[in-house]
């Protein structure tokens, strides 16, 4: 089964196929700290979007159809080991790099040779996880490419975790820890944020080392103060024109609504609101995007999974989009007037 049904091909088997846009699951997840099962995460996204077909992919929202405006093509899973993490985290980035310096088909206009340091256009990437360590095998495949990155990063927790005090070199590298790691490795600029946090820490020491690590922070119940145009308004002055990565927690939405993940949070973003923001980025530069941590066997009638899929939609969109949709369609007669 192929994410929307678009054309599947073993993309890294096969160094011939050329596409804009990759879909690429990383079954991994072995470096969680509470509940496992992301690794089956790529199903369940993929089985999420048996409804979407491209030929009937116009998104009202939208107002446009991804998928005729780039080559798109499911690459399928990157074969990782479940016993070996620092195997399996050499996989994902070996497998990333392949695809990313693979020649774009060229259906779509030119959007990151400009941001790349070879001033060659390069393909992206929609990665299906995973736990959320798969960003920094990706994160570091990307630096090859364009240098420091800029991470918009949705989640409920920081991710910034120390990487110091660890017992072994292998659980130094989880899925709280990664973006640690990744600005330890010089991988992101200073110019990263956070949106949908709610979680608890030990203490406010944790914050600071968020700063230092290069984030800022826009707390879940910061949109009842701000609302989502003010949270937009914020993270684009943050990134700015620099190269973005987007990482999506799926534990960003409310568990009522998104029961189907390892660490879940209380008092989360509806679906709705999240999809607004996420249309508000449109036209920043995006180079690469994930959903992460969907763990199906926490499901319930799918609806994690068929929303993980939409959201995955609407990253799509984002790679070929140059500005947010004007949301000002009207209807011809109001309901006054029919009455």
């Amino acid at each position: 089964m192929s994410y929307s049904h678009l054309p599947y091909t073993r993309c890294l088997d096969d160094p011939s196929t050329t596409f804009d846009i990759a879909v690429l699951g990383m079954p991994f997840d072995t470096a969680t700290s509470y509940r496992p099962g992301a690794r089956f995460g790529p199903f369940a996204i993929r089985s999420g979007s048996r409804r979407q077909f491209p030929e009937r992919g116009y998104a009202l929202d939208w107002m446009t159809n991804p998928f005729t405006r780039a080559t798109m093509i499911d690459c399928g899973d990157v074969p990782v080991s479940p016993y070996d993490n620092a195997l399996a985290i050499d996989q994902m980035e070996t497998a990333y790099n392949t695809l990313l310096a693979r020649p774009v088909n060229g259906s779509a206009s030119s959007r990151t040779a400009k941001l790349a340091r070879d001033e060659v256009e390069h393909p992206r990437i929609l990665t299906l996880g995973g736990d959320h360590t798969i960003v920094l095998p990706i994160l570091r495949s990307l630096h090859k490419v364009y240098g420091p990155i800029s991470v918009i990063h949705f989640d409920a927790h920081v991710d910034t975790w120390p990487s110091s005090g660890r017992i072994s070199e292998q659980s130094k590298v989880n899925h709280g820890t990664y973006f640690t790691l990744a600005f330890e490795e010089g991988l992101m600029s200073n110019t990263s944020i956070h949106a949908g946090i709610r979680n608890k820490v030990e203490g406010p020491e944790l914050i600071e080392h968020d700063e230092e690590v290069g984030f800022e922070l826009i707390m879940a119940d910061d949109i009842d103060d701000l609302g989502t145009d003010e949270i937009i308004k914020h993270i684009r002055q943050r990134i700015g024109d620099s190269p973005v990565y987007l990482s999506f927690d799926i534990d960003t939405i409310d568990p009522g609504q998104a029961p189907a993940t390892g660490t879940p949070e209380p008092a989360g973003w509806t679906s709705r609101e999240t999809k607004r923001i996420l249309r508000g980025l449109a036209g920043l530069n995006f180079v690469g995007a994930d959903i992460v941590e969907v763990a199906p066997a926490y499901d319930n009638a799918d609806v994690t999974g068929i929303l993980a899929a939409n959201l995955a939609d609407d990253f799509l969109t984002l790679f070929v989009t140059d500005e947010p949709p004007k949301r000002h369609v009207q209807r011809k007669r109001t309901l006054t007037d029919e009455l």
